[in-house]
Formats: structure tokens, C-alpha cells, sequence
């Protein structure tokens, strides 16, 4: 197993022993504030792994309390479950509650969220499945680089010409295993283990071989069917065979980029599929996390007509795959009884309590996230591992120019950030990337003539810079 596969594992054990407190202060390595909606997750996640450690009896009664989300745009509803997916190591979909349709309207079906959740538990499960023979398919790879600097040529027997003969003219030989081909090297004064030592050493790594790379184009076709109105497609080359055998094409490439376009290839005939897929399925309805935003956009008014009907009937689709149900996707059904549902919204213009009850008993937990301060745009500029600062520095030190951030340029971006947010749409922190790209715009337009050279941001620097912006009325012709 590559050091990879066990880092990965070594993660998973260690997050399935941390206690909520502990999940809260990873959390809060990239998410400031917001302390009851990080503890209500952390919670719910060790639940999860408390289930696991029941008997087979009581952990078919013991479903996930889903958690309801209560705040505005910004405030980190999305971050919260994406970073805990992360963290976990479970497969994650964050999916619109408006994309969503009544079964019988235009749009997507509610059940699609749990097939696009199932086929990212199948790439995160072939991922590590690839990992784990990755050594065997380097190998495999290096013959394959060998073989294409020493061409080979199919050297044809009397024997395969007979065999050849009475298959076309309809007789059977069944009784005789086919013969391997015979092949013969081109080039016989060149060794094939010194070109394995050339390699190794890369001193081949520039050199163009051509390689053989099969077309991944197969027919699909789309029905309609009882398992919803989405598009389903099936893989045409599973169903009829031979009917459509794998097409090869050549391509000639260096030997660092061969290496990755051959690698998935001999992988993949490594790989175990049905495995995989097996495996896929019970991580999805056990670990999965789905994130449904915009919950309270489906929430219908007093009319009873028009496109609130359509909204209700959303919340009703969405009922039973909440409450736990069976799904049929193209790799095989998977339960929803044991995946978390995380719904967030801004219920600015409704309430959760007008949502259909039979919902609102499916969410039995509910956070409400405050909107955000400038003291909370301060620490988000500095204190988070992937804070915005950090990644403009880590940016522009790729080009030789060190930008550094002043406690006072800071306190400046904070108030106008908490200014904008004032007086036009408050975006939460989303309009700290807005304001900091304004401010660092000559910057990273001329960083040819400032290589070499260390950029101080503090306050004089921002107002030079956004001085209008702070006076101007209409910001909206500034920043967004």
C-alpha cells in the first residue's frame, strides 16, 4: 500500500476517534465564528461513529438527526459540511433545493442528488483502490515505455496462417488453445535493460515514444423511466459486448506525460470493478453527506396555485428520500435511511415553520448562524489555514514578489468589507474576495517589474487604493 492509501487511512481512524470537541477545533482551522452550527455537526458526526459500534439489531434503529441551517449568504452554512466531508472522508454533494422539480414538471428529479453522491463514492473508492496497486501499474507503465523504444513486430506463423484459414471458412479448432503471437525486436543491438536504466534515471523523460491509448467515446443512449424523468445512461459497451469493442488510438507524447495518460489504463485492469462499486454503494448510504442550500426558496406562500404548487410538491419528492428510502442508480441501489441531510437557508422572507411538517420532523436540528461582524472579517483575513491573505502571498512569492499584510491594512479591508456589505446586498464574507481582488489589482497586473521587491498593504496602501470606493454611494459599480 502506498504511503498515500495509508495517510488517507491513518486520517479516517483518527478523525472516527476524535470526540465533537476535538472535530470543532479542526473546524475551526478554516471557519471563524459560528460556534453552535460547528458543535451541531461535530455531534452529528460522532453519532455516526458511535452507530457503528453498536450490535446489528440496535444500529437499524438508530437514523442521523439531520440539521437545518438558519442564516445569511456568506456566513460559512456551505463551508461548515464541506470542510466536515473533508475531514471525515465521506463522499459529499452539495446540490440547490431550486433545481429541483415536482415529478411531472421540467428539471431535475430530487432523486439525482443521491446518484450524483453515489458516483463520487465510486471515484473517491477507485482512487484508493488505484492507490493501493500503484506500484504494480508504475511497473506495468515502465514495460509499456520500454516496449514503445523497442518496437516490436507481429512475426506470423504457418501455423497462425492455417488457424487463420479454417476460422474464416467457418470450421472450429476449439480443441487448440490459441499460440501467443510471435513477435521479433526491431532494434537488437539496443539492450532492453539499459533503456530501463536510462529511464529510471530520467534521462528519458523528453524523449517522444508513441503509444497506444484506448477511446473512451463509448454509445450511450437516455431513458425515461420509473426510476425518475433524469436522463440515465447506460454503458452500451456492457450491455451488447463485442457489438462495440474498445477503439485504440496512437498518440505520440513525451514519457512524462505518457506515464500519467498509461497509469489510470493499467490501473484500472488492477482494479477489481464489481469491488469497487460494492464498496461505493455502502459508503454513500452510510458516510454520505448531502448539503441541500436554498431550502427556504421552495417554501410556498398562502397561493395555492402557479409555481408554489410546484414548490410543495419539491418538499414532498424530497420527503421520503429524507426519511429513508431505496434508490436505483446504474450501480445498483443504495439506501438513504443512514445518510446525513444538512438543509441550509436565509428564511429572510419565510420561516422553517412553513415548511410541510412531515419536513420539518426530518430536520430535528436547527442552528441559526449570526451574520458577520468586522472583528469576524479581521480574523478571517488572518486566522484560517486557506485565509485570503495567505493564498494572494503564497500567489505572488511564485513570482518573486513578497506581499506582506500591516495589523492596520488589515483593520481597513475589514471596515470596508463591513461598509459595502452595509450599504448594498450583505454577502457575508464572499465580499472580502471582491474587495481584496480590487485592492490587489495593479499588483498582480505588473508583477514583471516588482519581482524582487516586498509590497507592504496597510492602511495608507488601501486607501490609496479604494479611497473612492469607501466615499462612493453606489458601490455597487466598485465591487460587484
Amino acid at each position: 500500500m502506498s504511503e498515500l492509501v495509508e495517510a488517507k487511512s491513518k486520517a479516517k481512524k483518527d478523525f472516527d476517534t476524535m470526540t465533537p470537541r476535538e472535530i470543532v477545533q479542526q473546524l475551526d482551522k478554516y471557519i471563524i465564528g459560528q460556534d453552535d452550527a460547528k458543535k451541531a455537526v461535530a455531534i452529528a458526526m460522532r453519532n455516526r461513529i458511535r452507530r457503528q459500534m453498536l450490535d446489528e439489531n440496535m444500529k437499524k434503529e438508530v437514523a442521523p438527526r439531520n440539521i437545518l441551517m438558519i442564516g445569511p449568504t456568506g456566513v460559512g452554512k456551505t463551508e461548515i459540511a464541506r470542510r466536515l466531508a473533508q475531514l471525515s472522508g465521506s463522499p459529499f454533494v452539495k446540490v440547490e433545493a431550486t433545481r429541483f422539480t415536482e415529478v411531472g414538471y421540467v428539471g431535475k428529479n430530487v432523486e439525482s442528488m443521491i446518484r450524483d453522491l453515489v458516483s463520487v463514492a465510486i471515484n473517491m473508492e477507485k482512487t484508493k483502490k488505484m492507490e493501493e496497486v500503484r506500484s504494480k501499474a508504475e511497473a506495468l507503465v515502465e514495460e509499456e515505455i520500454i516496449n514503445a523504444f523497442l518496437p516490436r513486430k507481429k512475426v506470423t506463423t504457418q501455423q497462425d496462417m492455417l488457424a487463420s484459414f479454417i476460422r474464416s471458412m467457418g470450421g472450429a479448432r476449439q480443441e487448440e488453445p490459441a499460440a501467443p503471437p510471435h513477435y521479433e525486436e526491431h532494434h537488437v543491438n539496443v539492450n532492453r535493460e539499459d533503456v530501463r536504466k536510462l529511464l529510471r534515471e530520467g534521462k528519458l523523460e523528453d524523449k517522444e515514444i508513441e503509444i497506444l491509448i484506448e477511446n473512451s467515446s463509448v454509445p450511450k443512449i437516455g431513458l425515461f423511466g420509473p426510476m425518475g424523468m433524469d436522463e440515465i445512461d447506460f454503458d452500451l459497451q456492457n450491455i451488447f459486448g463485442g457489438m462495440f469493442p474498445k477503439k485504440k488510438k496512437k498518440r505520440r507524447v513525451k514519457v512524462r506525460e505518457a506515464r500519467n495518460l498509461l497509469f489510470p489504463i493499467e490501473a484500472n485492469k488492477l482494479i477489481d470493478e464489481d469491488k469497487v462499486q460494492q464498496e461505493a454503494l455502502k459508503l454513500a448510504g452510510q458516510r454520505g453527506i448531502i448539503f441541500l442550500d436554498e431550502m427556504d426558496k421552495i417554501v410556498g406562500g398562502s397561493s395555492k396555485s402557479g409555481p408554489d404548487v410546484s414548490r410543495e410538491g419539491v418538499q414532498r419528492d424530497l420527503l421520503p428520500v429524507v426519511e429513508g428510502t431505496t434508490i436505483m442508480t446504474k450501480y445498483g441501489s443504495v439506501k438513504t435511511d443512514y445518510i446525513l441531510f444538512v438543509a441550509a437557508g436565509a428564511f429572510q422572507t419565510s420561516k422553517p415553520s412553513d415548511l410541510i411538517p412531515e419536513l420539518q420532523g426530518r430536520f430535528p436540528i436547527r442552528v441559526e448562524l449570526r451574520a458577520l461582524t468586522r472583528d469576524d472579517f479581521k480574523r478571517i483575513l488572518t486566522e484560517p489555514k486557506n485565509a485570503i491573505t495567505k493564498q494572494y502571498k503564497a500567489l505572488l512569492a511564485t513570482e518573486d514578489v513578497d506581499l506582506e499584510f500591516s495589523p492596520d491594512g488589515i483593520e481597513k479591508i475589514a471596515e470596508i468589507a463591513t461598509i459595502a456589505n452595509s450599504k448594498s446586498e450583505n454577502i457575508g464574507a464572499r465580499r472580502l474576495y471582491t474587495v481584496v481582488e480590487r485592492l490587489l489589482e495593479d499588483v498582480l497586473f505588473d508583477t514583471s517589474s516588482l519581482k524582487g521587491t516586498t509590497i507592504v498593504v496597510n492602511s495608507n496602501f488601501v486607501e490609496e487604493k479604494l479611497g473612492d470606493i469607501i466615499e462612493s454611494e453606489d458601490l455597487t459599480s466598485y465591487i460587484l
